[in-house]
C-alpha cells in the first residue's frame, strides 16, 4: 500500500463522515474542510484506526499537518504489523 492508495481509502471515509464533498490531496488540511472540528476529527481518528486495522498513539496525529502527513503516518503504523 502506497500513500496514494491511503488517500483513495481516506477519501471514502471523509465523504462518509463530512456533508460536504471533500476533495483530498495531500495537501488538504483541516482548515480547507469547514466541517473538521475537534468533535469530528476524534470520529475521523477512529474510523481511519477501525479501516486500516491500526492504532495510534496519543498526540501522534496532531503532528501530521496535512492529509499527506496523515497517510504516511498509517503507512508507517501498518508496516509496523
Amino acid at each position: 500500500m502506497n500513500q496514494s492508495e491511503i488517500i483513495a481509502k481516506l477519501q471514502s471515509i471523509f465523504d462518509t463522515l463530512f456533508l460536504e464533498s471533500v476533495v483530498l490531496t495531500p495537501a488538504t488540511t483541516a482548515k480547507d474542510v469547514p466541517e473538521w472540528d475537534s468533535l469530528t476529527h476524534i470520529s475521523l481518528v477512529v474510523t481511519v484506526e477501525k479501516a486500516f486495522g491500526v492504532r495510534f498513539r496519543v498526540g501522534e496525529v496532531e503532528t501530521a499537518r496535512n492529509v499527506g502527513e496523515f497517510a504516511d503516518l498509517i503507512l508507517q503504523r501498518k508496516q509496523e504489523h
